[in-house]
């Protein structure tokens, strides 16, 4: 089963949007990690404002909007 990674902030409902997204696109495909870039200052520097960002084992899959043809391309 592959990984997917959800890199976010608290109160972001952007993010909350891309999460379920995922939720329905990766249910029984892939492990879904959520990961708060918050009290992180290496992720902060690194994603910033530039969050939701959806990472799989290779890299940046999407941002937002989620791009659904990438997440599902990933998972074959």
């Amino acid at each position: 089963m592959k990984n997917i990674y959800l890199y976010t902030r608290n109160e972001c409902h952007l993010c909350e949007i891309v999460q379920q997204e995922l939720e329905s696109l990766t249910m029984g495909k892939a492990d879904l990690s959520i990961i708060y870039i918050d009290n992180d200052l290496e992720l902060l520097k690194r994603y910033g404002l530039r969050i939701p960002v959806v990472t799989g084992d290779n890299g940046e899959l999407s941002g937002y909007p989620l791009d659904s043809n990438a997440i599902l391309n990933y998972l074959k």
